[in-house]
């Protein structure tokens, strides 16, 4: 499941930028996970990504940009993204970047920094539903992943975006960094050193018609009683 072909992808890749003035490619996404309610789909694997997971706005290659995913259903729901990208892998690999957590994480939100190797680790964690809001980063090969539980009433919709940049956003997000990485201005997100992960919440109340209360039920019945009456004696 981990970077199984990277040698011949790298080789490829060097074998390809032969153009006068052609970057490396400084950010790359190796693989990603959803998990919704349990059920986990990777497109690495060979899983399709559902409907219900809007990939408009994010860049599967670079993985950065916004991508998001629309619940129904009343009850208890989890949502939660993997993500793996390395920076600069082809320079100095990927053994040599660090994870950093910026803030406190709202309530029900749950995170991890963590190894992709042994078992288990930060994907068993994810596919489980279980991360363990810890960061087990030194120097080594960066994997994150975020999660979000709600509650959803009858008729509600929600959207979880999860955004991944190379700028620091508002609030409370995941910090993947590669120090070895030339970058003279780490908040330069034209020469980016570090990607940031966050996830956003919104619950759209569903609407429905409302339920009369039983008082409201009477004086109905009662009304439409009297017009009964009064036509019988016209």
């Amino acid at each position: 499941m981990r970077k199984l072909g990277i040698l011949v992808a790298a080789l490829l890749a060097v074998a390809a930028w032969t153009a006068p003035g052609q970057a490396l490619p400084v950010i790359e996404l190796w693989e990603y996970a959803v998990n919704i309610n349990g059920t986990v789909s990777n497109p690495t694997s060979g899983d399709p990504i559902p409907g219900s997971v809007g990939l408009g706005g994010f860049n599967t290659t670079t993985g950065l940009g916004t991508m998001t995913v629309t619940v129904t259903g009343a009850g208890s729901h989890y949502v939660s993204l993997f993500v793996d990208h390395d920076i600069n892998v082809l320079a100095n690999g990927w053994l040599d970047e660090t994870g950093i957590v910026n803030g406190a994480a709202p309530a029900g939100l749950s995170w991890e920094i963590g190894l992709y190797s042994g078992a288990p680790n930060i994907y068993d964690h994810f596919a489980a539903g279980t991360l363990a809001n810890a960061n087990g980063i030194w120097p080594e090969d960066v994997a994150m992943a975020l999660g979000q539980s709600f509650v959803l009433a009858a008729g509600d919709t929600a959207v979880i975006s999860f955004t991944m940049g190379t700028a620091a956003p508002a609030g409370f997000s995941l910090q993947q960094t590669d120090p070895g990485f030339t970058d003279a201005d780490p908040n330069n997100s034209a020469d980016p050193g570090e990607i940031y992960i966050s996830a956003g919440l919104n619950i759209t109340p569903g609407g429905g018609p409302t339920v009369p209360e039983p008082a409201t039920l009477l004086l109905l019945g009662s009304g439409l009683a009297g017009l009964v009456f009064l036509r019988k004696r016209g």
